[in-house]
């Protein structure tokens, strides 16, 4: 890092945060709002997903768009510096929530993933997250 925008760029995504990001936070006040409750980040489940139905045996996986390779999204485009490093992390990362998911379908978890991207359409993901909760 000799630049002092690769430094930068560095500070910056060292900051970025695993929860409590700003779209898990929007989808949690959402759903609150919509009169839903859950639990938090349960370790003991593969992924420790952001919102958990237990009684309905129901996850919510809020996904940055970067971070987790939202395919076709404009936010998932990778680096052009240091690709080795970042094809490798962003690989690792696609196939840990494959794992995870295939994990708590195994053990009879419905998982639902909220895209950062589709925030932008509140009225559909309300409708999309009322879908997924109130069925089964």
């Amino acid at each position: 890092m000799d630049s002092p925008t690769a430094k930068k760029k560095s500070d910056a995504m060292r900051r970025v945060k695993s929860r409590d990001t700003g779209a898990e936070m929007h989808v949690r006040r959402l759903l609150h709002g919509l009169g839903y409750r859950y639990r938090l980040h349960k370790k003991d489940l593969p992924g420790k997903p952001d919102l958990v139905f237990s009684g309905k045996r129901k996850v919510i996986f809020v996904h940055g768009c970067f971070w987790h390779q939202h395919k076709g999204c404009f936010k998932a485009k990778r680096p052009k510096t240091n690709t080795h490093f970042w094809n490798g992390k962003l690989d690792r990362n696609i196939e840990r929530d494959r794992e995870n998911r295939k994990d708590l379908e195994d053990s009879g978890w419905e998982v639902f993933v909220v895209w950062e991207c589709k925030l932008a359409d509140i009225r559909g993901l309300e409708q999309a997250l009322r879908a997924f909760l109130d069925t089964g």
